[in-house]
């Protein structure tokens, strides 16, 4: 079992569940978001799809989306062979209900068709061997749009039979609705006027802080683990530790501190633009731990600097206990991450335009049997050049080894 590969088991063991359940997505996974215009906007998706990246970077997984605008669980059924199951995923994710419950207050028969429509989709996946994760979608924020007042109280119960229609096919249940409209309700009293905290443009269509707030709902329902990795370090004997992590090249001194340390994952290189959603989102410290434990310094304040870039400052007293230094906006590991991220974007592009260019593209009846085959053969070219472009990517994620020096101020 290769270092990596064994890292991955320690992390389904350890990780944030109580009861240690495996993590949804697993290496060499082919991914399909499906869901409507809040799937199609590229965010949460891709947060996901980054988080995955960077903490499994020699995954290999791939990453599709299939979200329509204005679609509903009835269209997502009608498209499902052809949209989701022709690519074969080996897992999806189904993020319907937002528009099937019409804004409006809650209608029994309309809820009978989404619970319907759900379940042939999940009925299907089973039957192709496909892994599905039911994902409730986001509370509406009442701030941004008043007539929401009722709305978020529809959504629950349109919702609620989402996590039956999962336990009846053996799939996982993500309540998205129920962790962001806790979160919202929590902005509701800090940020009374979205002046800050603000998820979505209009109360419900994901901003990149909304993206956030979303991806962090998925995945630590889906029990994503939490530690990227930990280095242990002492400043009087220069002992050394690592999980997920090699420490080497140790230099202790009465200053502080010097080693080289090689991680296995990297962290989530965190945005600017989602930090207002960071004291919504644990602080990231169930998604993305990246610790590092000075122990033996003498009292005071220190700088730690990442390949001689000052990334923070910490007491002797916080890095005797740990600092999680995987939130940080600056500095090599963000500037690797956010390469990663990038490449992301770019790839994603290829996967929409592939999607809405030729997978959807309408062929006459009377040019079927010409244009079919056509069409199939493009939709494979393309994707061989998203794979192509998904190897980039993974590329760019792989770790490299960086020198820390914990200073003295």
């Amino acid at each position: 079992m290769t270092r990596w590969l064994a890292l991955f088991a320690l992390t389904l063991v350890a990780g944030p569940s109580p009861a240690a359940e495996p993590f949804f997505f697993q290496p060499k996974d082919r991914v399909v978001f499906l869901g409507d215009s809040i799937t199609e906007q590229y965010q949460y998706s891709t947060d996901i799809e980054l988080y995955l990246t960077t903490r499994y970077p020699q995954g290999g997984m791939l990453f599709l989306n299939a979200g329509i605008g204005g679609d509903t669980a009835n269209g997502g059924a009608g498209r499902f062979q052809e949209h989701v199951l022709s690519d074969k995923p080996t897992k999806v994710t189904i993020n319907f209900g937002m528009n099937d419950a019409g804004y409006g207050n809650f209608n029994p028969a309309s809820n009978k068709v989404f619970v319907e429509k759900t379940d042939a989709m999940l009925a299907a996946a089973k039957k192709a061997g496909v892994q599905v994760a039911v994902v409730s979608p986001n509370a509406v924020d009442r701030r941004l749009n008043p007539g929401f007042k009722n709305y978020v109280e529809t959504q629950k119960q349109y919702y609620a039979p989402l996590a039956e229609s999962a336990k009846k096919f053996g799939f996982p249940y993500a309540d998205q609705y129920a962790v962001t409209r806790a979160a919202v309700e929590a902005m509701e009293k800090d940020d009374p006027k979205a002046a800050k905290a603000k998820p979505y443009y209009d109360g419900f269509h994901t901003s990149p802080p909304g993206g956030l707030l979303m991806a962090h709902a998925i995945l630590t329902q889906l029990h994503a683990p939490a530690d990227v990795s930990s280095a242990e370090v002492s400043a009087k004997t220069g002992a050394a530790k690592g999980t997920g992590a090699k420490v080497t090249d140790v230099v202790a001194s009465a200053g502080g501190v010097a080693f080289t340390r090689l991680d296995d994952a990297l962290p989530l290189p965190v945005q600017k633009d989602w930090l207002s959603m960071l004291p919504y989102t644990n602080n990231l410290d169930d998604l993305n731990r990246y610790t590092l434990t000075v122990t033996d310094l003498a009292d005071g304040d220190y700088a730690v600097r990442i390949d001689g870039t000052e990334v923070t400052a910490a007491t002797a007293a916080a890095l005797a206990k740990g600092v999680n230094l995987g939130n940080l906006t600056a500095g090599p590991l963000f500037e690797q991450g956010n390469k990663v991220l990038q490449a992301i974007n770019a790839k994603n592009n290829v996967v929409k335009d592939r999607f809405f260019g030729v997978t959807r593209a309408n062929i006459p009846e009377w040019l079927k049997d010409v244009g079919e085959p056509r069409k199939q053969e493009e939709r494979a070219k393309r994707l061989a050049v998203i794979e192509n472009a998904q190897a980039d990517v993974y590329k760019l994620a792989q770790p490299v080894a960086h020198k820390f020096e914990v200073v003295k101020k």
